[in-house]
């Protein structure tokens, strides 16, 4: 028989999120932390952790009044660094919140993507400092599946007994966007049903200031207020952050079979490489240009019909400056009507954790219309001219949300949602 050499279009299965968990700078819960967001709360303070007399930089975002023995087994959260502790704290928030009941599903059919954009540089530093003191037989046993980014996923699927596909990307701050987008990839190409997908970070450590304040990345205001303020004129540096954020997807048949509330569908997936530099930005943003079109090309949408874009907007002068370009680049005219802004500006920038953080403000907005403003953003500079939805929040009827994220190796990824409609069997 004549091999049929016409290619076949897999027809691809639609993905809906109905389940949202998080912990943050300014909320331990999704409820909480919404409300603050609808607030313009501003997680960040002075650092608490370690004396930060030896540091230009003072300020950061903690996560507060976390205690990991109360939102899981207080053996299992002794065993787990804050990043896994965040991780799983904010998975089972998204179990509860999607109703599912495991014991009805086929776990080999449900998996975990969470990623961390650096594990635990905390673990590195406490056990390293015994090896300089002599005590290198004292190091933790448990030190290296303490440290290793993989275990945010790894102890999510071991705290909820999940059996199917179990990974982690790491892409830096691009960690979380490119998980939820695989996680995404999985349950289209029918690898999974359910799939628990975000990421996680906690490296507000001596280390994890001194590396990025030598790079020069790190905002040395003190008003906490004016630290984080993407794309204002005066904007110098970004604020480390901390949290955790799980979107729990779901095949659309699936999630409609057990009743499940239905937040958003998630419509389309962009993922590149700048092949430019290892910190900036590729300069004409060409780069998180073609996420974002390739989001849109997937999701068969046009510019102007995107509302709104939950900007990666660090509050570094190359990214704020770059991904403004990128952004008009890949929009055209309709860049002048897209409402931007950027949630670091109160949490600060959660690494590996923040695209799947921004992920849930793209959900929230979707459903409610609110666009929060990107509080402390005063005036921006020539070339940041888009509405970066200064000086107040915005209402406005939204029908897709995207998110950017972009991280350090020049990883650019982009996810678009869509607001969802009972009924609509496209």
């Amino acid at each position: 028989m004549k091999k049929n050499t016409e290619e076949k279009m897999v027809q691809k299965r639609r993905v809906v999120i109905t389940g949202l968990g998080a912990v943050t700078p300014i909320g331990n819960t999704v409820p909480e932390f919404w409300t603050n967001v609808r607030k313009g709360t501003v997680g960040i303070g002075e650092i608490t952790g370690f004396d930060t007399k030896d540091f230009k930089v003072k300020l950061a975002a903690q996560v507060k009044d976390f205690h990991g023995e109360e939102k899981m087994d207080a053996k299992a959260a002794r065993r787990m660094e804050l990043f896994s502790q965040y991780a799983v704290a904010a998975a089972k928030e998204a179990l509860e919140d999607a109703g599912l009941d495991l014991t009805k599903e086929d776990l080999f059919r449900a998996g975990v993507i969470v990623g961390s954009g650096i594990g635990s540089l905390s673990t590195i530093e406490k056990e390293y400092t015994k090896i300089l003191e002599g005590r290198a037989n004292r190091v933790d046993p448990l030190m290296v599946p303490r440290m290793i980014s993989n275990m945010a996923a790894g102890n999510i699927s071991i705290q909820l007994g999940i059996r199917g596909k179990c990974t982690n990307v790491v892409t830096a701050c691009a960690s979380g966007t490119n998980c939820i987008g695989d996680a995404f990839r999985a349950i289209q190409y029918g690898d999974a049903e359910i799939m628990f997908a975000g990421g996680a970070e906690s490296c507000i450590c001596p280390t994890g200031i001194a590396g990025f304040q030598a790079l020069t990345a790190l905002s040395q205001e003190t008003d906490p207020l004016r630290a984080s303020i993407p794309f204002d004129v005066d904007r110098k540096g970004f604020v480390l952050g901390e949290g955790a954020g799980i979107l729990v997807l779901e095949e659309l048949e699936h999630a409609r079979k057990r009743s499940a509330r239905i937040y958003a569908e998630l419509v389309g997936y962009g993922a590149t490489g700048d092949a430019f530099h290892i910190t900036s930005p590729c300069e004409d943003g060409s780069g998180a240009a073609r996420a974002m079109e390739l989001a849109m090309q997937e999701a068969e949408t046009e510019p102007d019909q995107i509302g709104y874009i939950n900007a990666h907007g660090t509050g570094t002068h190359h990214n704020d400056l770059f991904e403004t370009r990128a952004i008009k680049r890949a929009f055209g005219e309709a860049a002048k009507q897209v409402t931007v802004n950027s949630t670091k500006s109160m949490i600060g920038h959660l690494l590996g954790a923040a695209g799947a953080v921004e992920a849930i403000v793209c959900v929230k907005t979707l459903q409610e219309g609110f666009i929060h403003q990107t509080v402390g953003t005063k005036e921006t500079d020539a070339e940041c001219d888009l509405d970066y939805t200064i000086g107040a929040p915005k209402q406005k009827k939204l029908d897709y949300a995207m998110s950017n994220s972009l991280g350090f190796g020049g990883h650019n990824a982009t996810i678009l949602m869509k607001r969802y409609e009972e009924g609509n069997r496209e």
